[in-house]
């Protein structure tokens, strides 16, 4: 595949279609970050083999697409195709994934013996061993059950929940807030009359200390919390 351009691909009712695309739009345009396909096409051609130069009639197009308009038909095969990846962009989405999946399963699951998360180097050396391959273009939560089950004969692994008392003093309540709604569930909360912040909070015990230390930031270490 050039680095200068890639190739969208399709396939309907065992026809296939081919459409030249510039690799980094095209894969701008998939995450959707660009909407408009007039500087994404390298050519506003529909091909059946590219490399060949073969184009499908415009009876197949609109039996295949319901319109012959290359744009119509190039919007469709974005939707439901498969972008090819250069090289290097698979490389890097594939790193990324990797990284976020490693990230994930740090964070959620812990040893069961320990009660502590498995550092993010001990998880990424289970992955190799397991040889766990990722797929750069599906959603990183979407693929961590597969590569925790992939990971369970090497490291173990689960998720354990904890709920955690907190009391916040008044003047740093409302950024306190913040912190536990987006790291843990809110079981039950209570405002005190002088505007403290008494909130039960459920979290992931791989979680505990991430929430511990940027709540401790946040209110200067000014917090009361106690294992429930």
């Amino acid at each position: 595949m050039s680095d200068k351009y890639t190739l969208v691909r399709y396939s309907h009712a065992g026809e296939k279609f081919e459409i030249l695309v510039d690799p980094d739009k095209g894969l701008a345009y998939k995450r959707g970050e660009l909407e408009d396909l007039t500087n994404i096409l390298m050519i506003d051609t529909i091909f059946t083999d590219a490399k060949k130069g073969e184009k499908p009639t415009s009876s197949k197009l609109v039996e295949a697409f319901g319109t012959n308009d290359p744009i119509e038909v190039a919007k469709i095969m974005f939707e439901k195709g498969t972008l090819q990846l250069t090289a290097e962009q698979r490389k890097q989405m594939t790193e990324q994934k990797f990284r976020q999946i490693i990230n994930i399963i740090s964070r959620t699951y812990v040893d069961p013996a320990t009660k502590l998360p498995h550092p993010p180097l001990r998880v990424e050396n289970a992955m190799a061993e397991a040889k766990v391959s990722v797929d750069p273009f599906l959603d990183a939560e979407e693929q961590v059950k597969e590569v925790v089950n992939a990971l369970r004969p090497i490291i173990p692994l689960r998720v354990e929940s904890i709920d955690i008392a907190i009391k916040i003093p008044p003047e740093y309540a409302s950024k306190s807030y913040g912190v536990v709604k987006n790291l843990a569930e809110i079981k039950k909360e209570e405002w005190g009359s002088d505007g403290s912040w008494l909130v039960v909070a459920s979290i992931s015990a791989a979680m505990q200390g991430e929430l511990l230390d940027r709540l401790g930031k946040t209110t200067q270490g000014n917090l009361q919390t106690k294992i429930l």
